[in-house]
């Protein structure tokens, strides 16, 4: 059986950056707290949380003075608001999540309607909701731009970082059917451009995909999403425990590929399981 992983796996740019802004403002002693997970994935966390990195759900739980600002980004309010509480904030924000927000405000000053293509729940369109005062429409499918008034309307698009090229091609070409005038910025993260086209390669020459990483990462479920269309079996893990034995009956060829937030470290690890299933 020939086991083989994607050309990029590891953490992202962004992921790695507020992991190490979370562990200095760890060195600088006292309590440090993140609203909501860091990243999305649980080993990870955990790992933190050891090291003393505590999850909050809300700005009043929290009793020390030290946030870490994840790297999916927050409203605008929410840094007034640390600063009325006296709060110290270390902002793990990606830098491509700030380039969506910064775009999203400037397009919404120009007055165009701003559509956001992404999922309306994830933490990162609703930080750059915010920025245009919440009055943004996020659109997740073509299907929704079918209901939308935007004839004769100025429109202004940007895009989650972590979003389908295909499902966001086919979107823009709804919109730019119906629109008057539409401003274009694909924001898309470059190294979710690149681990989508990797796994889409693999995916096309394997019999069965793993992909690894966490089940509330968006990023890691597109790439489980790409592995379905494109491979014959696909599964979608979080930790090297999760393998089943029989998955690789009568497989060939098995492609791996992990989130931006997965660790190297556990890629490899499935990698080494999967070989060893083979060796009997």
């Amino acid at each position: 059986m020939e086991v083989k992983i994607a050309e990029v796996i590891g953490f992202c740019f962004g992921v790695k950056r507020a992991i190490e802004i979370a562990l200095k403002a760890i060195k600088e002693g006292e309590e440090v707290y993140t609203i909501g997970p860091l990243i999305h994935n649980i080993e990870v966390i955990k790992e933190l949380e050891k090291k003393g990195i505590k999850i909050a759900n809300s700005i009043e739980e929290i009793k020390g003075e030290k946030i870490i600002i994840r790297a999916h980004g927050v409203p605008p309010n929410f840094y007034e608001e640390a600063k009325k509480l006296e709060k110290k904030l270390y902002d793990g924000t990606c830098p491509y999540v700030k380039l969506v927000q910064n775009l999203a405000k400037k397009l919404f000053k120009e007055g165009y309607e701003v559509i956001i293509i992404g999922k309306k729940e994830h933490p990162e369109i609703k930080g750059v909701m915010g920025y245009i005062e919440n009055k943004g429409i996020v659109i997740s499918s073509p299907k929704e731009v079918k209901n939308l008034n935007i004839k004769n309307k100025r429109i202004g698009v940007v895009v989650q970082t972590t979003f389908r090229e295909d499902l966001f091609k086919k979107i823009i070409n709804e919109i730019l059917s119906k629109s008057f005038e539409t401003k274009i910025f694909n924001t898309r993260c470059p190294d979710t451009r690149l681990r989508q086209e990797k796994t889409i390669e693999l995916a096309k020459e394997s019999d069965l995909m793993i992909i690894v990483g966490g089940k509330d990462s968006s990023n890691t479920r597109r790439l489980f999403e790409i592995s379905k269309k494109y491979s014959k079996f696909a599964y979608h893990i979080e930790r090297p425990e999760e393998i089943k034995r029989e998955w690789f009956k009568g497989v060939k060829k098995v492609g791996i590929a992990g989130g931006s937030s997965t660790p190297r470290e556990i890629v490899l690890k499935v990698k080494e399981i999967i070989e060893n299933i083979d060796k009997g």
